[in-house]
Parts: structure tokens; C-alpha cells; sequence
């Protein structure tokens, strides 16, 4: 039986997928140029499943990376670098480097936020059949490319150096949290640069370097909050 939710945890909730949408879009798709025409479905279809098989073969991931933010009520952009880590099918690590640092970390059980500056960790309990596990189940469903055409409209290109694509949302309640989602990936098909447009004209745009498979130690995606810190849960659970 699914909780019912409060109007602000409702409120943080959709926030929370705001924070963590764009982080788990590059991982999971971990894995300026002369056009060379646009991509048919059916080489879409192909493209997508030598995704698959790539991902089959090496379900971890791992990347620096360079953001960002566009945000329409502030003059300049903000900018922060770090790293990210992804396993398969549903765990990952983001570590934001700079003057507001962050970790965010998810085994599949447990998703925590940390801000060193604060001393303050966020904690979400994954698996209570809540709003929050279904909203985060959807996602990864769709962004680790099972029946992704259900989910996304796709379309696309080849470039010299790999493939342009731009996702739009098919659902209202993916909508709410972006509009379209462009995604360049390169000739081993990892990702090279993401764009996520969102509904009030912020973008977000990430630009990964030394991108890598190799094996990620099961203690990456653990988390235990340092002595001290001061933790909360937003959502009550």
C-alpha cells in the first residue's frame, strides 16, 4: 500500500527528482561536427541496442565531469566539477567538488545527500512502496533502456564522431521535471556532453571526460555520514 503523501513532502519530493534526475540521465548513458543526417527508427532501434550490449557486458561506469547551471533568475551561470560513479541497474555516486561541495549516493536501499559545508546529510529509505521509490523505479527503467520508446520520444543523429539524440518525455509527470533531454555520446558510445532543458527555462548542461568501465568497488556506493554530521529526512522516512 502506497503512503500517502503530504503536501510538502510532496513538494520535496518532486525537488528531490529535480536534484537527482540529471545526475542519474548522464550515469546511466555512461556507458560541433558535420552531420551526417539523421537517424531512421530503425537505426535507432540499433543504436539503442548496442547500448544494451555494451551495458550487458560492462554494467559500471565512471566519468569526470564539468556542469552548468543556466538558471533564469540568476545573471551568471554556476559552474562545479566532480565525479560520478554508476553500477548497474540502480546504483550510483556523485561527488561535486568546489566552493558547494556534495555527495550523493544511492545502494538501491538507501539514497543520502551530504553537504560537508553544513554538516548536514539527507536520507531517503528506498523500498517503501512510497511516491518517491516509484517516481525513482520509473526513471531507472526508462534511462537503463528497457522499453526506453515507451517511455521517451527519440530522435537523432550521426556524427563524425559518435551520435547527437534528443529525448522528450511521453508522461505529464516526466514533463514537470524536464522537457527535452539532448545527449551526445561518442564513438564508444559513452556520453560526452548532456543539455536538459527544464519547464521554467533553467538548463543544465554536463560535459564528461575520461570515461571509463572499469570494476567499481562495492564500498563506493555505501555511505556512512561522518561524526557530528546532522541528519534529516525530508520526506519522513
Amino acid at each position: 500500500m502506497c503512503v500517502k503523501e503530504l503536501p510538502r513532502q510532496r513538494r520535496v519530493r518532486r525537488h528531490l527528482m529535480r536534484k537527482i534526475l540529471f545526475t542519474i540521465l548522464g550515469l546511466i548513458l555512461l556507458s560541433g561536427f558535420v552531420n551526417a543526417g539523421p537517424l531512421s527508427p530503425a537505426d535507432i532501434k540499433n543504436l539503442l541496442a548496442r547500448i544494451r550490449e555494451k551495458r550487458a557486458g560492462a554494467p559500471q561506469a565512471q566519468a569526470d565531469f564539468q556542469e552548468e547551471k543556466v538558471i533564469h533568475l540568476l545573471n551568471k551561470p554556476i559552474r562545479s566539477s566532480g565525479k560520478v560513479w554508476f553500477q548497474a541497474p540502480n546504483k550510483f555516486r556523485r561527488e561535486v567538488k568546489g566552493n558547494s561541495p556534495s555527495v550523493t549516493v544511492s545502494d538501491g536501499h538507501q539514497l543520502w545527500i551530504y553537504y560537508p559545508n553544513f554538516k548536514s546529510a539527507e536520507h531517503y529509505s528506498l523500498g517503501k512502496r512510497s511516491p518517491l521509490d516509484t517516481a525513482i523505479a520509473t526513471i531507472n527503467t526508462a534511462l537503463n533502456l528497457e522499453k526506453v520508446e515507451n517511455t521517451f520520444q527519440i530522435s537523432g543523429a550521426k556524427i563524425d564522431n559518435g551520435y547527437d539524440l534528443e529525448l522528450t518525455p511521453r508522461s505529464s509527470s516526466t514533463k514537470r521535471m524536464f522537457q527535452i533531454f539532448h545527449l551526445r555520446l561518442n564513438n564508444d558510445l559513452f556520453a560526452e556532453r548532456t543539455e536538459m532543458l527544464q519547464p521554467n527555462g533553467d538548463r543544465i548542461i554536463t560535459n564528461y571526460s575520461n570515461q571509463t568501465r572499469a570494476p567499481i568497488a562495492g564500498s563506493t556506493f555505501e555511505f556512512v555520514p561522518p561524526p557530528g554530521a546532522e541528519i534529516s529526512t525530508p520526506l519522513g522516512y
